[in-house]
């Protein structure tokens, strides 16, 4: 089979891992057992050797929806058709008795005698390791081997067949009625075809309670609350239940451009992105998920103890070596290559992370319960140290691999770093050394003297240059400016003139790329939430509810976004991508209470 658009996937997961589920009923991306396992579906990347798990029914001139299960994360993929109409429900439990690693499919007719055909095939570590196969009275074993086997168990409430190592299916249900598929462990429990459609049917229910309690309990609501709850349900998705580690997106491969090179693994903790991410959640109330997180940083990062050792990047488990290596034998994502795991950039120097990680251990200090002091010694080590580092270049935010520079950004992300440590010593009256004060206070001055351009009136990407930033839209967003100071308006107009396109913003144009030419990247979607939001802080609420729920149109059919928006609105990048979704709640939350906040002004008036 072809290809499919990258946004035709929807994602169902439990907090270990996640699967990609496509509109046509197939399962082409699954990482087994954690989210940094190697994959044992990866058709998305080869359609040839990736491996899948499909199902389809038998009929002509089908129109395919997908939906969730509103305020779940349980997905309906229907086939609609003259002939038929059928539907296949996906979930994996976090409830009841599965609940780790589990998969679940249930198909069922809705209307007409249906044909099915289930083909799942297996290939295990990325498809470099062959399996054998083991046909049970009620199960199928796919044994991986190679040093570190893996071992899978399909049960099924219908007889299933074996071909090639792998399996197949092939059944007729009336109006009606389903069969289930699961896809665990080999140590999980077998059971007969009545006893596991009596546990599927109760673990579904569980499970739909489960997701409905939980972003129950959020604190948001007001406008556009379906985005805003769906965003959440994600966030929650990619964060580990073992281990309290977030996740920058599930997947590894996706390529930036189709037939480019820029294809990476995202499927590890960046310090950044599971920082804001913690920020999008405590603005709706999650205080608990924050709290793990903070738990993983002091407890399983082993270079929160070693000033000036913090890595922009680790595994879920807190690992900091993840070498990149390219899997050769994979031809990516129509043809994308090379396909990546593991990510290089984990050596780079990127200092603006001191910034995002002190601002999110503030909010849950403030709003959630006070570090502890061995916490606190911990980050006073790492702040002095950054103290005598900051004015240094690196990578910068986008990881860019061409060399160092001294960026904005980075230089205002150390300033919030020691402002919020400054302002968490004053609300919990925490021992503070003196100089931190004036540091803060010559960072910001240095920002305001040698990255203003007087000739163009804005603030500039990096030292000596007269390019913009869209990194830049975090100024008034973390408080360093005014969001109506002259000098970030004239900053925002010029963004707005080189980097906005409608709803959409380009995160910079390369050094060596004219100014005139095409990009020849997609829209940062993460950027274009920012944008929104700098519009509302800076009252013009009228356009950013418009460009908001402009952008809100380019989300896939179910809410979902990439990293990326190419020239078509196609989807590019690794998918989902968390730092969208956290742009989108922050956004959201801001423009609706500065809409309320306008409204009452006017009654009130």
């Amino acid at each position: 089979m072809e290809y499919q658009p990258i946004e035709n996937y929807g994602i169902v997961g439990d907090m270990n891992t996640v699967a990609l589920v496509g509109m046509n009923g197939s399962i082409d991306f699954m990482c087994y057992p954690d989210f940094d396992s190697p994959t044992i579906f990866a058709s998305i990347l080869d359609k040839h050797k990736g491996g899948f798990f499909r199902i389809m029914p038998e009929l002509h001139e089908v129109k395919h929806k997908q939906i969730y299960l509103p305020d779940t994360n349980v997905l309906i993929t229907r086939f609609l058709s003259q002939d038929g109409v059928a539907e296949i429900t996906d979930f994996m439990p976090v409830a009841g008795e599965y609940t780790e690693n589990c998969l679940v499919r249930r198909v069922k007719s809705i209307r007409g005698n249906n044909c099915f055909h289930m083909h799942c095939a297996p290939r295990f570590n990325y498809a470099r390791n062959s399996h054998r196969v083991v046909h049970q009275v009620h199960s199928i074993l796919f044994i991986g081997e190679g040093e570190e086997s893996l071992g899978l168990k399909l049960q099924s409430t219908v007889p299933v067949q074996i071909r090639d190592s792998d399996a197949y299916a092939h059944f007729t249900l009336k109006p009606g009625e389903s069969v289930d598929f699961v896809l665990s462990r080999v140590k999980e429990a077998t059971h007969t075809g009545e006893e596991l459609s009596e546990i599927i049917e109760q673990s579904l229910f569980d499970t739909i309670h489960y997701w409905r309690r939980w972003i129950g309990s959020s604190s948001y609501k007001g406008r556009w609350q379906e985005a805003v709850n769906r965003s959440a349900l994600l966030l929650k998705l990619m964060t580990s239940k073992k281990y309290g580690s977030i996740i920058a997106s599930p997947t590894f491969g996706l390529p930036e451009e189709v037939g480019g090179n820029k294809n990476w693994d995202y499927r590890f903790t960046w310090i950044r992105d599971a920082a804001f991410s913690l920020y999008a959640l405590i603005r709706l109330g999650f205080t608990k998920e924050a709290g793990e997180f903070m738990g993983w940083i002091e407890k399983m990062c082993p270079d929160i103890s070693s000033p000036g050792k913090l890595n922009l990047m680790y595994s879920i488990r807190g690992e900091s070596c993840l070498e990149e290596i390219e899997l050769s034998h994979l031809e990516g994502y129509r043809k994308s290559r090379p396909v990546r795991i593991g990510n290089a950039a984990y050596k780079q120097l990127q200092l603006d992370i001191y910034g995002e990680l002190i601002d999110s251990i503030y909010l849950y200090n403030k709003y959630g319960e006070a570090i502890s002091h061995d916490f606190w010694v911990q980050l006073t080590n790492q702040i002095n140290w950054l103290c005598e580092n900051w004015d240094q270049p690196d990578e910068g935010i986008w990881e860019v691999r061409e060399g160092r520079q001294h960026f904005l950004y980075s230089r205002l992300m150390c300033w919030v770093a020691i402002d919020r440590m400054v302002r968490m010593a004053r609300y919990r009256s925490y021992p503070m050394p003196p100089h931190w004060k004036g540091v803060r206070d010559k960072i910001r001055e240095q920002i305001f003297t040698e990255f203003w351009n007087e000739k163009r009136q804005t603030f500039v990407q990096f030292k000596g240059t007269d390019r913009v930033d869209a990194a830049t839209l975090l100024m008034p967003l973390t408080r360093f400016i005014g969001a109506k100071d002259p000098k970030w308006l004239s900053t925002l107009k010029t963004i707005e003139e080189d980097l906005v396109s409608d709803s959409l913003v380009y995160r910079y144009i390369p050094a060596d790329s004219p100014k005139d030419q095409m990009f020849t990247e997609g829209t940062f979607s993460l950027c274009s939430f920012w944008y929104v939001e700098c519009l509302s802080r800076a009252g013009y609420l009228e356009k950013a509810r418009y460009y908001l729920e402009k952008m809100l149109a380019y989300a896939n059919h179910l809410g979902l976004y990439a990293e990326q928006l190419g020239m078509q609105g196609e989807h590019l990048g690794n998918f989902p991508q968390a730092f969208t979704h956290l742009g989108l709640i922050s956004a959201i939350t801001n423009l609706n209470q500065n809409l309320d906040n306008s409204r009452n002004k006017d009654v009130s008036g």
